[in-house]
């Protein structure tokens, strides 16, 4: 094998990309990935420690998520960038390691994780390859398939929690307890032997954490930008020169709307950007003129039609086709070989957006690929701002059900299910939806119940974190103590780590019965699995027909 990678959907076969991923990511990027979650584990070993004795470390805990971030499916595919992450990372541990000995006196007694103390005899980009090649996923033969199996579901998780605290830190919001957490929970994964009662209780704990960090976003993004409204987003174009925002950060599309104000530049939303344009904020500005296109994997067709110039800011990015590569730019971890890449912010300062700027005023109009628009907006605000409509039409069974249907889309054509699921729902059915998994049927006519949009869409797919208020307030206005007793049905779509943490966040609130598609984790053991499935459970999706018939069955 040239490498060894399961952790998204769309792994090769189901079982796992060994020759080169899916996503496009080549061994060596695989193994520099490798290598800094190695490197990560063993720097939480010294950052428990250090909590320990009370030494501060906030470059460490901003390292931690920075660094998981950029090793999710679709984000960095730069192996310069990677590198230099890597010697960060070990540069921090070992700052770490000194700091703790100087306050103890002397050098540390205990033994420690070789993620602790391995140390690099050569330097080069291909050395830093071939030692990420050595510490993989299967590095240690002797673990059994369920710790494997338990280690790697929480590293997921843990890099799903770490994109989301990102984006809640570039913000200004934190929470200490939330690094604390991804560093013990990575120095745990760090020995050669953890237990598998301890793996499971991170899991669940993860989970936990996972609503914590969500809440935190969700208080982020509401503080600085309002509360999503419902709002209608165009599909189609204007007349004039443009750019594409496509990602999930906020700020960085605030601060490009800052930049072209008055530039006579129309700034578009694409795939899970499209939330922005609910907030208040955002919505000010005049030239934030709509939406663009659909999911992550269809950017190769949608950035080349659209013509401007094209803006990464977080994941989802998919290897660039020579048509649109001088118009595409990158941000923050996403980055791409040879694609401009915009610096990070200096000493609070906004980024500066000016080549992003200056190639679009040399680009033409977008090509228009739809028109119309959709209705969003409609986060756990929203919809508790209208609960007795929602509470009068179910208890008048008007409205019988509820459908979870979040998560994220891609690119199998299996996932045609969620379209046709969504399709031959009553039509006393309310879809509840968060994510780009959305695209699959968001643009349906699927029409109101009593003024209620039958797809209420809550945003990003952190925001299914607003599924889960709105359910737990429903349940407290009906008076039912469990919420797996409201007339809610969950079926989720995955692809990448920030599912696997919503997935976490759900069954830490004991929501039970969720369908999980369009496959079932390759990472996940059958015993794992059977974990799930009793405590749970957790069910694979099956056929249209049976799930439909499955959700009817609920009522």
């Amino acid at each position: 094998m040239e490498m060894f990678c399961y952790q998204c959907e769309e792994t090769a076969r189901g079982e796992a990309c060994t020759v080169r991923g899916v996503c496009g990511k080549s061994p060596q990027i695989a193994a520099l990935q490798d290598l800094v979650i190695y490197l990560l584990k063993g720097m939480s070993v010294f950052g428990v420690k250090a909590r320990v004795l009370g030494l501060p470390d906030p470059e460490g805990d901003d390292l931690t998520a920075r660094a998981l971030f950029a090793t999710i499916t679709n984000v960095s595919f730069d192996p310069d960038r990677l590198r230099a992450l890597a010697e960060e990372v070990l540069a921090h541990r070992q700052e770490l390691r000194r700091r703790i000995e100087a306050a103890q006196g002397g050098p540390l007694a205990e033994e420690l994780p070789e993620a602790a103390t391995w140390m690099p005899r050569e330097i080069g980009l291909q050395a830093w390859a071939g030692y990420g090649a050595m510490v993989g996923i299967l590095a240690d033969g002797e673990l059994d398939d369920d710790r494997r199996s338990l280690r790697e579901l929480l590293v997921y998780g843990l890099k799903g929690m770490a994109a989301y605290y990102e984006h809640a830190r570039v913000l200004g919001a934190q929470d200490a307890e939330i690094p604390a957490f991804m560093q013990q929970a990575l120095a745990t994964a760090a020995l050669a032997d953890p237990a598998a009662d301890a793996l499971l209780g991170l899991v669940m704990r993860a989970g936990e954490m996972g609503v914590r960090t969500m809440a935190l976003l969700d208080r982020a993004n509401t503080e600085t930008y309002g509360a999503p409204e419902p709002t209608q987003v165009s599909l189609g174009v204007r007349e004039g020169p443009a750019i594409l925002v496509s990602g999930h950060d906020l700020r960085d599309l605030h601060e490009l709307l800052e930049q072209t104000e008055g530039a006579g530049i129309q700034v578009y939303t694409h795939g899970e950007m499209l939330p922005a344009n609910a907030y208040p904020a955002l919505k000010r500005y005049k030239h934030l003129a709509g939406n663009y296109g659909g999911s992550w994997w269809h950017q190769g067709t949608e950035f080349e039609s659209f013509g401007g110039a094209i803006l990464m800011t977080t994941n989802c990015m998919i290897p660039p086709r020579d048509s649109y590569r001088d118009r595409l730019f990158t941000t923050g971890v996403v980055a791409w070989p040879g694609v401009t890449h915009i610096a990070d912010r200096q000493d609070g300062r906004p980024k500066d957006f000016g080549p992003v700027i200056a190639k679009a005023l040399v680009c033409g109009s977008p090509k228009a690929i739809e028109e119309g628009s959709i209705t969003i907006g409609f986060a756990h605000e929203t919809v508790l701002g209208m609960a007795d409509r929602v509470i009068e039409a179910i208890q008048a069974g008007v409205v019988k059900r509820f459908v979870v249907m979040a998560g994220c889309d891609g690119r199998h054509a299996s996932r045609q299910y969620y379209t046709d699921v969504a399709g031959q729902l009553p039509e006393d059915s309310i879809i509840l939806t968060a994510g780009c998994a959305k695209y699959r049927y968001n643009k349906l006519a699927m029409g109101e119940i009593g003024g209620i949009p039958r797809v209420l869409d809550a945003g990003q797919c952190n925001d299914s974190y607003s599924l889960v208020v709105v359910a737990l307030k429903l349940a407290e206005a009906l008076g039912i103590e469990d919420v797996n007793e409201l007339p809610i049905e969950y079926d989720l779509a995955w692809y990448e780590q920030k599912a696997v943490i919503v997935l976490l966040a759900l069954l830490s609130l004991g929501v039970k019965r969720i369908r999980l598609g369009p496959t079932l984790p390759a990472f996940v053991s059958p015993g794992v699995l059977q974990v799930l499935v009793d405590k749970f459970d957790l069910r694979p999706t099956a056929t249209v027909e049976q799930d439909v018939a499955s959700i009817l069955a609920e009522d």
